[in-house]
């Protein structure tokens, strides 16, 4: 008798995200977050395959919409429900809030409490809260902007769907 592996858990493999409007989500998440197209089985309705640009990187992020994307009222539900938001390790923060700036997005900036680790929160186009993790050593002598308004609050959503540029 062969033993069989034990269960382990190896790492996040994808998050799969539903959408009423797949061209600007593909365009957040590829000209803004920076994730690259890959190859995309058909299956049957509308999607993307998007993944880390590096060498053997992968498909992270799977969107779909149409089909089964849909929900009873004929739209994909927006944001994160019970999940609170998708965090992506980083660099290139000032970059980031560059990119934010030229898009016209709201984001939202934090300093982890007795760590080097800097963050950035920002809404896709379907309300899905993502936070963008960066190890500060690597990201120059200018601090996170955590000014009343600018500053990350747990649990505060700033995602207002009407006025959400339009990216597509």
């Amino acid at each position: 008798m062969t033993d069989l592996p034990l269960a382990t858990v190896h790492g996040l493999y994808h998050i799969a995200l539903k959408t009423d409007d797949l061209a600007a989500t593909r365009k957040f998440w590829v000209d803004i977050i920076g994730l690259r197209e890959f190859p995309r089985p058909d299956f049957g309705y509308p999607g993307a395959w998007l993944g880390c640009t590096q060498p053997g990187g992968l498909a992270i992020i799977h969107v779909y919409a149409g089909g089964p994307a849909l929900g009873a009222e004929g739209k994909a539900p927006a944001g994160t429900a019970a999940i609170d938001h998708v965090s992506l390790s980083c660099s290139g923060y000032r970059s980031y809030v560059a990119r934010f700036k030229a898009a016209g997005l709201d984001w939202r900036e934090f300093i982890v409490p007795g760590t080097s680790l800097w963050q950035l929160f920002v809404y896709d186009p379907s309300g899905v809260q993502l936070e963008l993790t960066f190890e500060s050593g690597g990201e120059g002598e200018e601090k996170p902007d955590v000014s009343p308004g600018r500053k990350y609050v747990a649990g505060a959503s700033f995602f207002d769907k009407p006025s959400y540029p339009k990216l597509a």
